[in-house]
């Protein structure tokens, strides 16, 4: 019994100093665009949307399981595997993309931050400028232990949404038919939403953060099953808190036949069905999410390009041993805040453009990750098997869809 127990709680202790690099990157998925996508699917079609959510799961953990193996085998970073692989040539160009679409995806988080903080009456040029501060000091005065606790404390504060959920009293019954029998409707809105849904649960910086992540804290592949659960357990949360979302504004927006364009429209039109706590918990959801994302964002863009060309990079690191790292951090962020505290800035233009490079960049990424996760020289025994082959393509075939499609979308709409 004693012996069962000691290796319970050694597995236990060992699953503990595992856990991060999953749960943050699935967390941060949550960030402003997929809360107003969530929220929008919520107010337009009600419960209707949430059976999206199960494949959206599915796909998610396929892509996240994939690329930590890769991390724990290789001991090398995505980027630095692309570069290696693919050339300097191809490398450059693909995150030539990649950081002006993270630049456009920071300052859409940091417009989170002013949105969320217009709730409670504080003004962007207050909220946006401190919060960026803040960031600014976690990353490069911590170290990555202290950061990781952090964010893990970001992602516990995003079941904020949770609670304004139950605030909003949904007729739950109706939910449970709305998942196993949903009214599924064939024009091209709804068809545009559901994909918008599945979409968003996956960007290329996410790929390149968890990899990273993974690295910096040292695991390898006797961690495997331990970051696998990890890796579950951030997915879990993604959707869990998507649902919460989307119920939140079913249950009150929909009904009342109220439609918003982000997230911040939803938190403000929460107060009059729900209360004024209901939301000012919306918004504290939203504020948390962005915040956190501002974070992330910067550190992975930071992490890929320090990598692909050999730079010094990790949170762990002092200023003086990774200058290029955190200099790359600093004016993402710089540049980002400046975007935001434009007087009439065109906002909704850099979230569509943002998103647009995301779309065209995420199957690209997805394909380099698929042909060197079967490469025996890369991965020996722990390539990819046939099955994971199959749902692997299958899963890339089903996005570079979802990514055409939104993009095409996303072109009219500018039209």
């Amino acid at each position: 019994m004693r012996s069962r127990f000691r290796v319970w709680f050694g597995s236990l202790a060992v699953f503990l100093s595992v856990l991060g690099p999953g749960i943050i990157t699935g967390s941060v998925d949550n960030d402003a665009g997929g809360i107003t996508t969530y929220s929008v699917a919520g107010a337009l079609y009600g419960y209707n949307m949430l059976w999206t959510l199960i494949p959206s799961l599915i796909v998610l953990y396929v892509v996240q399981e994939m690329n930590a193996r890769m991390g724990v085998v290789t001991g090398k970073g995505l980027a630095d595997l692309i570069r290696e692989n693919f050339g300097v040539k191809i490398t450059f160009f693909i995150f030539l993309a990649l950081i002006v679409a993270d630049i456009g995806n920071t300052a859409t988080e940091f417009a989170g931050i002013a949105g969320s903080m217009k709730i409670f009456g504080i003004n962007k040029y207050i909220s946006v400028p401190a919060c960026a501060i803040i960031v600014w000091l976690i990353v490069v005065k911590g170290t990555y232990k202290s950061s990781e606790k952090i964010f893990l404390i970001f992602s516990l504060f995003l079941l904020a949404y949770v609670v304004s959920a139950v605030m909003a009293k949904p007729d739950w019954k109706e939910i449970g038919s709305a998942i196993v029998m949903p009214t599924v409707y064939s024009d091209f809105n709804y068809i545009g939403m559901v994909m918008g849904i599945v979409g968003t649960t996956i960007a290329p910086w996410m790929q390149f953060y968890m990899q990273s992540a993974v690295i910096e804290k040292g695991l390898r592949v006797k961690h495997y099953k331990f970051v696998l659960a990890d890796v579950m357990i951030g997915c879990i949360i993604t959707i869990v808190v998507a649902f919460f979302i989307m119920v939140s504004c079913g249950a009150t927006l929909h009904k009342e036949g109220i439609q918003i364009n982000e997230a911040k429209d939803a938190a403000m039109a929460l107060k009059p069905l729900a209360g004024l706590m209901a939301s000012y918990v919306f918004g504290f959801g939203l504020f948390i999410a962005s915040l956190f994302s501002a974070a992330i964002l910067p550190i992975a863009a930071s992490f890929y390009i320090c990598e692909a060309f050999g730079f010094e990079a990790g949170v762990d690191k002092k200023l003086k041993e990774a200058p290029t790292f955190y200099f790359l951090f600093t004016a993402i962020m710089a540049i980002s805040v400046g975007i935001i505290l434009i007087p009439n800035a065109p906002l909704i233009t850099i979230t569509i453009w943002s998103q647009v490079l995301n779309g065209v960049l995420l199957p690209i990424v997805l394909i380099c990750m698929m042909i060197m996760v079967n490469k025996v020289d890369i991965m020996g025994k722990y390539k990819n098997s046939r099955a994971t082959n199959i749902i692997g393509w299958s899963t890339i075939s089903v996005i570079t869809a979802l990514s055409l499609t939104l993009i095409f979308r996303m072109a009219i709409s500018l039209i």
